[in-house]
């Protein structure tokens, strides 16, 4: 049953369970994912297209907030992890923001670079979205991306979002995807 986010009788504790794809593992972030995460988002690789690209404390600080909005909302952007394994590939998910004074879902995705070029953004993506149009059919999702990001361009396009509107978003000129 689709998740009505106006609804003042629904409890957000327990919307999201694991997701899994034929390679991939979903699952929400725990404290003990704390180190990859911070590693995944101050790697200068990762980061490469990102103007102000955070540090270990900012890193840090971000994670929190992603355990406080699963704390909140009960979904967010869950730990991937191939299935059966034990490493933190990256992450993969939506949070609630607004955008244009609209609230929608902000599609969130980052891997190690060890991870890159075996397709597992789209498809960790494609399970995200899939998860959205069940829960939470009454938000758009929403894919910023910086446009020198050409790698991240092709992961929204190959998703299926189509170009909304183009403007600068945290310090780059960013393309914002729409579905």
């Amino acid at each position: 049953m689709p998740v009505i986010l106006s609804d003042p009788r629904v409890s957000f504790a327990d919307v999201f369970t694991d997701i899994e794809t034929d390679r991939l593992l979903l699952r929400p972030p725990n404290e003990a994912d704390r180190r990859a995460m911070v590693d995944i988002h101050t790697d200068p690789r990762t980061n490469r297209f990102h103007p102000a690209p955070p540090d270990v404390p900012k890193a840090s600080e971000m994670f929190s907030g992603w355990l406080a909005h699963w704390a909140e909302h009960g979904f967010g952007y869950p730990a991937v992890l191939e299935r059966g394994g034990a490493e933190v590939l990256g992450m993969c998910g939506v949070r609630l923001r607004e955008f244009h004074g609209e609230k929608v879902l902000n599609l969130g995705y980052r891997f190690r670079p060890s991870a890159w070029g075996k397709g597992y953004a789209v498809e960790a993506g494609l399970a995200v979205l899939e998860w959205c149009a069940r829960e939470l059919p009454t938000l758009p999702v929403l894919a910023s991306v910086s446009v020198a990001n050409k790698p991240s361009l092709r992961v929204a396009e190959r998703l299926g979002f189509t170009e909304y509107t183009e403007e600068m978003y945290e310090g780059a000129m960013s393309r914002h995807y729409r579905r």
